[in-house]
């Protein structure tokens, strides 16, 4: 590796072998006016990694550095940027670039542009803001990246880094679409499923104020969800559990994983009429079968959420220092090693409940 020209990392080569990550070392994008280098020093293990890195949710180009939930230093700043400067701690999530001159992008809502990049796996288009060539986007797993300001956010000091890594991806994921669907004082919010996201889920829901509702299919995880700040377990195995609660909730924030056996038509018969039930997991397969029956007697709403804005980013932060919010993280030193170890444990849902890929400058230097 010779920064600034080429950055390091590991990478997937094949899908079959998604779980031996090797050194992979690239040369990234051309270096804009808006565009901030970014020495990184953590980075989360998220479950977009892994069904992305087996091919999962269809094939992206290979080989392939994955990760987007990154904290590191400013070392590099272009000449057009104003919000950062070199020796700033700041994080990247999973957007990486937009227009910038749509509707979406002036209005709040950049992560629902059209021209959206993702931060690993993606191609800039040929000419994009620099002149770009048509680079494939590489991750966090890695020494650096190359990030534009809009995706280049300040991290409060009050934050550890191994703890806001997971923030920048699964942490926004679960606060946008609370935030957006007026969770607050006054409101019962239910969530669906103890994981990476659901353990985000309830303490966003708590810290603003609702009453939290958690759904588990069993009562193994009931002791976590009461800590995290659950009022109300429901364990979904229990015979007739739906009933006490029909109309009872204004809305739902889903993060559940599987659509195996998932009776949806019950979790919408919770809500109050046209209250709204928001999908942020993304299972692979077919997804949930919905009977469009099951709308009417309260006429809900259905929807979903893609991560959040930078103003949602910077808020979720001061929510977390304000109010305590902290992932419950294992860390990992990155390696070769390492990585095959997180993504096999994230895999085999062998988490409670984030991992954090830590040492980076053991494995690539000062």
């Amino acid at each position: 590796m010779v920064y600034p020209d080429t950055f390091q990392g590991f990478a997937g080569y094949s899908y079959e072998e998604w779980n031996k990550p090797k050194a992979f070392e690239y040369k990234p994008k051309p270096f804009g006016p808006k565009d901030i280098d970014i020495k990184i020093e953590a980075c989360g293990v998220c479950g977009s990694d892994v069904h992305t890195i087996t091919g999962g949710w269809g094939k992206t180009p290979l080989p392939l550095i994955v990760g987007h939930e990154i904290v590191g230093t400013a070392v590099k700043v272009g000449d057009d940027v104003e919000s950062i400067k070199v020796g700033d701690r700041v994080g990247v999530g999973a957007q990486i670039g937009s227009c910038g001159s749509c509707d979406d992008c002036k209005n709040g809502s950049e992560q629902y542009c059209n021209t959206w990049i993702d931060t690993y796996g993606s191609t800039y288009p040929v000419g994009y803001h620099d002149g770009s060539d048509g680079n494939v986007t590489q991750g966090g797993y890695a020494s650096h990246i190359r990030s534009h300001e809009q995706f280049t956010f300040p991290i409060p000091d009050a934050l550890e880094s191994h703890l806001v890594a997971p923030m920048m991806c699964a942490g926004l994921t679960t606060y946008s679409p609370l935030k957006r669907n007026g969770c607050g004082p006054g409101k019962k919010v239910g969530i669906i499923g103890i994981g990476g996201l659901g353990h985000f889920g309830i303490q966003w829901a708590k810290a603003l104020g609702a009453e939290v509702y958690v759904f588990s299919r069993t009562d193994a995880k009931k002791e976590d969800a009461i800590k995290l700040g659950a009022d109300v377990f429901v364990a979904t195995a229990n015979e007739n559990w739906a009933a006490p609660l029909k109309k009872k909730l204004d809305m739902i924030v889903c993060c559940a994983n599987s659509s195996s056996n998932f009776d949806i038509g019950s979790y919408l018969s919770l809500l109050k009429v046209h209250g709204h039930f928001v999908n942020v997991g993304l299972p692979e397969g077919e997804g949930y079968v919905i009977n469009p029956m099951s709308l009417l007697s309260n006429g809900v709403y259905i929807g979903a959420t893609h991560i959040g804005s930078k103003k949602e980013v910077l808020e979720m932060m001061d929510l977390a220092v304000e109010k305590g919010v902290r992932p419950w993280v294992e860390t990992i030193p990155i390696s070769e090693e390492g990585c095959s170890k997180a993504l096999q444990k994230c895999h085999d849902n062998d988490v409670k409940y984030r991992v954090t890929l830590v040492d980076f400058d053991k494995a690539f230097g000062q």
